[in-house]
C-alpha cells in the first residue's frame, strides 16, 4: 500500500513539473521580456490611490 502511494505521489509530482515547464515555455513564447518584467500594475495603482490622513 505505501509503495503504491509513493509511486502515485512521484507520478503526481512529475505531472506537475511537466505542467510547470509547459506553462513556462508557453508564457515565454507568447509574451516578450518587456511585458513580463513591466510594473504597469504598480504604476496604475500608484496613480489612482488617494491617501487621506
Amino acid at each position: 500500500m505505501w509503495f503504491t502511494l509513493s509511486y502515485v505521489a512521484w507520478a503526481l509530482s512529475a505531472v506537475l513539473a511537466a505542467w510547470m515547464l509547459f506553462d513556462w515555455f508557453k508564457t515565454d513564447t507568447t509574451y516578450s521580456e518587456d511585458v513580463l518584467t513591466s510594473s504597469r500594475e504598480g504604476e496604475i495603482e500608484a496613480a489612482t490611490e488617494k491617501h487621506k490622513l
